[in-house]
């Protein structure tokens, strides 16, 4: 286990404890894990950590399905060691021989197993920190949860992060369809491209699209919601190529 075999044992000592002296990365993030994960009461934490470990490999078995999910998604967005990238490859590839119908996007688990859509979002999600992550991360949230998905304001997201990103490179405010035109002429889109994004964007302003209010009845599904956020996060990738962002 890349998370619980890190725990130091001390010979003087007997064992290992939650301290932040003998175990500062663990205690911290059992912590966290208890209170925010379990809600669970800070003073019902042993410090012992053989009964720590007995009662998390007892709750980790007796969970439902998604609940698993939760669990490690929690680990992985709060691992407490410096090799966080290298536990979430190593979940991805669990998953895949599992055959599940989930990866590890970024930091979140997400119904989705197209190699290459998860490449375009995690490259998107790697850009520096600011309103364009933001919006794509929060597009992926809302996308991946396991309790109450919102697909229409997971498409939202997907789209406010591509006006973000043409509105920066731009210089300029606007919406994207207002901003598309002059994107064409900054970095020589083709129209035809141009015209295809501006559809996609119609899709979800119009009045039978996702964004207007009276529409609230109109279905929405997954695979609509991941279409936009894989479609916007390669565009937003596709910018960033040909208008980097120290330029």
């Amino acid at each position: 286990m890349q998370v619980w075999d890190q725990v130091y044992y001390s010979q003087t000592y007997g064992g290992a404890f939650l301290t932040p002296e003998q175990n500062p990365e663990m205690t911290e993030f059992c912590r966290k894990l208890w209170f925010l994960h379990f809600k669970k009461p800070l003073d019902t934490l042993s410090t012992d950590w053989s009964e720590v470990l007995e009662g998390l490999r007892k709750v980790f078995f007796s969970c439902e399905w998604y609940e698993v999910y939760d669990f490690v998604e929690f680990v992985a967005q709060h691992f407490p060691y410096k090799n966080g990238e290298k536990f979430i490859k190593m979940c991805n590839s669990v998953l895949q021989t599992e055959s599940s119908g989930y990866r590890f996007v970024g930091d979140s688990i997400a119904p989705m197993t197209d190699s290459a859509e998860i490449d375009e979002i995690d490259k998107a999600l790697t850009e520096p920190a600011g309103p364009v992550r933001t919006h794509l991360k929060r597009a992926l949230e809302l996308l991946s949860d396991r309790h109450k998905p919102d697909y229409r304001n997971s498409i939202k997201e997907s789209i406010s992060a591509v006006e973000s990103l043409v509105g920066a490179k731009l210089g300029e405010k606007g919406t994207l369809g207002q901003l598309i035109k002059r994107l064409e002429d900054e970095i020589k889109l083709h129209p035809a491209l141009g015209k295809a994004f501006s559809s996609l964007y119609g899709y979800t302003s119009d009045q039978g699209g996702i964004r207007h209010a009276l529409m609230e009845s109109a279905t929405v599904t997954f695979e609509d919601a991941k279409f936009l956020l894989v479609v916007c996060s390669a565009f937003v990738n596709f910018v960033e190529a040909r208008i980097p962002t120290s330029s």
